[in-house]
């Protein structure tokens, strides 16, 4: 998937280094060590002014015919790393070699990489949830509490992170049990609740204001406990 200038803006951001990437993920791309040379004299040229190096120029430089240039040149605009693209310079139409395709599929590998390492993450924090709830009940899940806390993540949309927090405020009431957690992420996703930050800030309001309503003398008797199944705010 293309987006225009996406990678003017990485490389604005810091975020790219286009040598790097190439070394990196041009073997990915299934592109041969001959190709890679290839293109890189390609650059190597544009980048002193020969925006259209011929095959002949290219052989020239590298230990191969102009034959085989050419070949790997058909290959490489097959694949939709290279493009022949029409630009006007002192108004004279010209023709130029264009990298774009290529520099697009490298950013398509960098996105691809840093979504296996986020999806690779949330499966390891969802797998924590798991063992979190059996370490709290002291015995393993059943499969139908599997299946509800699974329920949680992938059709409610909580985080493991909030149903982590659901499950402190449980263990805080002296009320562990899968029920009083669902009935505490079912009031947050009431209230539009989704993040940690959200769960922490609704919490400390809810324990300030009764605090306040308290009298003096008990306050340090007494903690008041938010009954998530009584909820009717």
């Amino acid at each position: 998937m293309k987006q225009p200038n996406r990678l003017q803006t990485w490389i604005e951001q810091g975020n790219v280094n286009i040598s790097q990437l190439f070394f990196q993920f041009y073997k990915e791309l299934k592109i041969t060590d001959e190709e890679a040379m290839l293109l890189i004299h390609i650059q190597a040229f544009q980048q002193t002014g020969n925006q259209f190096p011929t095959p002949d120029e290219i052989g020239a430089r590298m230990m191969t015919s102009q034959k085989s240039v050419t070949t790997m040149l058909q290959k490489l605009m097959q694949q939709g790393y290279l493009a022949i693209e029409q630009t006007t310079e002192n108004d004279v139409l010209t023709e130029i070699i264009s990298l774009q395709p290529l520099w697009d599929r490298l950013l398509d590998c960098v996105f691809k990489e840093q979504h296996e390492v986020k999806e690779n993450t949330q499966k390891e924090l969802e797998g924590e949830i798991f063992q979190l709830f059996e370490q709290e009940f002291g015995r393993f899940l059943s499969p139908m509490e599997i299946e509800t806390i699974s329920m949680w993540m992938d059709q409610d949309g909580h985080t493991p992170e909030v149903i982590r927090m659901a499950l402190k405020e449980a263990v805080i009431s002296q009320k562990i049990s899968l029920r009083y957690v669902d009935r505490i992420l079912f009031e947050w996703k009431k209230k539009n609740i989704k993040t940690s930050t959200q769960v922490t800030k609704h919490a400390s309001s809810f324990r300030e204001k009764n605090i306040r309503i308290q009298p003096t003398e008990n306050v340090a008797k007494k903690v008041q406990f938010y009954n998530w199944l009584e909820d009717r705010n």
